[in-house]
């Protein structure tokens, strides 16, 4: 606690001067009340009152985040606004709710419990840096980072100087600029991090930019800094300034040459693969108390000790996950909404006069214009398009809580006066207002996955590699998926190239990864989360005889932008198909609905065609079963659609697999082809003939057609497939106004396999029987649509097409 706080707080509120502190004190003890019900007032004692502060300090900012979420504002504006509307500005301008709600006596436990809690947060900042990301910056990040600060110093160290000189402004105000102008130009890389992440932009090429070059200029910020800091701290006072740097050097060599070898014999004695023990997790508790204290006890702040700490943990499991999910969520929506609200409580916006108010915010608008300009022109010059270097310019003018503690660091050591302080805490909830819908209209990633070319299954070149995206969860979407690719029949004509992608949840580090594995000889045998799954899918590469090729991948990141690294490695190894897995009902896989929204975001972005899995069987081999039996039976429901089309496509190139028989199932309304559209009707029958004349003469095809008259009808053909088949490819989308579903919509509530997948997919008296639902690729700028490549294949025999065999049933 600051006495500087405590004297600004009782003089910025409705309440009478500040009497004595012992009167104070002897409130503080008062700590549990004995109920309204005995007389006893609850806000009178700590404990309730600190609980109903807690719920209303979380409250008001998650309303503010509510209701400001349609205008595109980030998380930090409602921060803000929310300790702003509790503090003297708004609320707390009435004596009744200054006095009851966050007296004196209030506020300084608010102080205590949010420097407890400071302390976990700048360890969660620790954790999310990874410091061997300096190793992969180059010239160009490393240039945008450092004009992205440079530039703003020097304007606004310009601008601030002849404010001064010429300006006729009070003293106050000419002191502190030439400090506010350095403060106003500094970028940290976790507020970045954070701001991408909430975008949703931190896994595309524009997300990785931002982060490597917003890691040198947090760099220079940091120098800068600490520098303003420690000379406002010790001015004329080299000896004590040089003895603060020489004792933090000192606690970094401790905590890396004595904590982090035994956080690394923690991991080694952690059984591999399971969650870190308890005990481990309490003692890693205590180091940042024990870390903190120590820093506090020779001179240094309590927080650097926790955020060093942070930085030399090993990122991801198994302590930098579980030290994430124990911290993150009591952090960011208990200690954090005080915070905020205590330094709302220092705010009181109406007792600054209007031309300081101008003087500072144009110094602060200048620096975000610096920015700017340093980042928008160095990415221009190095070829970025137009509307992607301004998104990156807007982007890095993003501030958080740093910038807010750093903001009252510099003014409790003297370097900027309090009408200033306040001015920069406005004008950075004014910048982060302006910019974030700038950056949403400038920057669409989902337009980075369009194509000029079809990239599908239908569309591939005959006899040419066929490229797919494979996605796996868990272990036990191998078995499966293997099964699946081994049914797409590569061969020496059309070998496969499979780019294994093993997705993991991000828990810890701010900036994702993606990690590719070289396949060895031997299996691997480094203890990571991916060893099973790479050394599965290498086995199947050593038995395919020449015939596949795999590139093993593990992508870490959130799921709400994971479908980023997906159509990312999708669109630079131009695959033509990405394989999701299906969520399961059964409790099989975890984060469902994560999984959920990730499988719709790469329907809705895919620069290829995408197919979903739905397993519903329990292998558990590695081995392609598919390869051991002696008939593997497929069938595929044609209703019409692109969709359709392109599962009539996978059926197609499975066909001339020897161990398969395929059982194309078209379904008519009336004897007829169903649709209002006469152009999708007639490719349809041009597809279907092309299938025929592609198959003819194949006696393990067979082409079925099923005349029905609604929904109820194609339930009935569905409900005669039971037991029948391994596996049943069918399309996604369908007419809604097609009478082969009539009466299903309602029936398939979910839209992520659409309207038959669902059916499928819910249907128990299918067994185990695996679903693939194929949609073909729309992220497509022009092209020919329907260019039947992979059905006219010159090397084929071509037969008539009524060679075929088919069976027409009436139902």
């Amino acid at each position: 606690m600051e006495l500087d706080d405590i004297s600004l707080y009782a003089t910025t509120r409705a309440l009478d001067p500040l009497d004595n502190f012992t009167s104070l004190c002897k409130s503080a003890w008062m700590t549990h009340s004995e109920g309204i019900f005995l007389n006893s007032n609850p806000l009178h004692h700590s404990f309730p009152l600190l609980l109903l502060q807690i719920f209303l300090s979380s409250g008001v900012i998650l309303l503010m985040k509510v209701l400001l979420t349609p205008f595109n504002q980030p998380t930090v504006v409602s921060q803000i606004l929310g300790g702003i509307i509790l503090g003297p500005s708004f609320l707390s301008r009435t004596t009744w709710f200054a006095r009851n709600i966050f007296p004196l006596r209030g506020f300084i436990v608010i102080d205590m419990l949010t420097s407890f809690g400071f302390m976990f947060y700048f360890f969660l900042v620790g954790l999310q840096m990874d410091p061997w990301m300096l190793k992969k910056i180059n010239k160009k990040s490393f240039a945008l980072g450092f004009f992205s600060v440079a530039l703003p110093m020097l304007l606004t160290f310009t601008f601030s100087s002849v404010l001064i000189n010429f300006a006729n402004l009070e003293p106050k105000t000419n002191y502190s600029l030439p400090v506010v102008s350095q403060a106003e130009s500094i970028i940290a890389f976790p507020v970045i991090a954070h701001f991408l992440t909430e975008l949703k932009i931190i896994n595309s090429e524009f997300g990785r930019i931002a982060l490597a070059s917003s890691i040198i200029s947090s760099i220079f910020s940091f120098c800068v800094i600490t520098y303003l800091v420690l000379s406002h701290h010790t001015p004329g006072d080299n000896y004590k300034m040089i003895t603060t740097i020489s004792t933090g050097i000192a606690v970094v060599v401790i905590i890396i040459f004595v904590i982090r070898p035994t956080i690394l014999w923690m991991i080694r004695r952690n059984p591999l693969g399971e969650p870190l023990k308890e005990s481990y997790i309490v003692a890693l508790l205590l180091a940042i108390l024990v870390t903190g204290f120590c820093c506090q006890a020779i001179g240094l702040n309590a927080y650097f000790g926790p955020f060093v700490l942070g930085i030399v943990i090993p990122s991801g499991p198994p302590v930098g996950t579980a030290m994430a999910e124990k911290l993150d969520h009591v952090t960011s929506w208990v200690f954090m909404p005080l915070y905020f609200v205590k330094n709302g409580l220092l705010l009181n916006i109406f007792s600054v006069n209007f031309k300081k108010y101008l003087t500072v915010q144009f110094i602060a608008l200048i620096g975000a214009l610096g920015k700017f300009l340093g980042a928008f022109l160095t990415s221009f010059y190095c070829h970025m398009p137009k509307k992607d270097a301004m998104a990156l310019g807007l982007v890095m003018n993003a501030q958080g809580v740093l910038e807010l503690v750093i903001f009252k660091m510099i003014k409790s050591s003297k370097a900027i006066d309090y009408e200033s302080f306040v001015v920069m805490c406005i004008s950075m909830m004014v910048v982060m207002g302006v910019i974030t819908p700038l950056i949403k209209f400038l920057y669409d990633p989902s337009k980075r996955y369009q194509v000029y070319s079809r990239r599908t299954v239908m569309h591939s070149r005959p006899n040419s590699e066929l490229r797919v995206l494979a996605c796996v969860h868990v272990q036990e979407n191998v078995p499966t998926i293997i099964n699946l690719l081994e049914a797409l029949n590569p061969s020496k004509r059309s070998p496969l190239s499979i780019y294994l992608l093993h997705l993991l949840e991000l828990v810890g580090h701010s900036n994702s990864t993606v990690i590719p594995h070289k396949l060895t000889k031997r299996p691997s045998s480094k203890a990571d989360p991916s060893k099973h799954i790479v050394n599965a899918f290498r086995y199947y590469e050593k038995n395919s005889h020449g015939f596949v090729t795999v590139f093993p991948f593990t992508a870490i990141s959130y799921y709400k932008t994971m479908h980023d690294d997906v159509c990312s490695i999708a669109l630079n190894k131009r695959t033509s198909l990405i394989i999701v897995p299906y969520y399961k009902n059964n409790g099989a896989m975890a984060n469902k609905k994560a999984i959920r929204i990730m499988n719709r975001n790469v329907l809705d972005r895919a620069p290829c065609s995408v197919a979903v899995l739905v397993d519903r069987g329990v292998q558990i081999t590695s081995r392609p079963i598919l390869a051991t039996w002696f008939s593997y039976r497929i069938a595929v429901l044609f209703f019409g659609g692109a969709d359709d089309r392109e599962a009539l496509a996978i059926g197609a190139r499975m066909a001339g697999h020897p161990s398969i028989n395929l059982v194309v199932i078209r379904f008519l309304a009336n004897g007829s082809v169903v649709g209002d559209n006469e152009e999708e009707k007639r490719f349809d029958s041009e597809v279907m003939n092309e299938f025929k004349l592609h198959t003819a003469g194949n006696y393990q095809v067979t082409y079925v057609e099923e005349v029905v008259t609604d929904g109820t009808g194609t339930i009935s053909v569905i409900r005669s497939m039971e037991n029948k088949y391994e596996l049943i490819l069918v399309g996604r989308q369908h007419d809604s106004r097609s009478r082969l579903i009539l009466g299903l919509q309602d029936f398939a509530e979910q839209t992520d396999l659409g309207t038959i997948g669902e059916v499928l997919a819910s249907a128990e008296f299918l067994g185990n029987t695996a679903i693939l639902v194929a949609q073909q690729q729309n992220a497509v700028h022009d092209g020919n649509d329907y260019n039947m490549g992979f059905f006219r294949d010159k090397y084929l025999v071509e037969a008539d097409a009524e060679d075929m065999p088919i069976r027409r049933i009436n139902v």
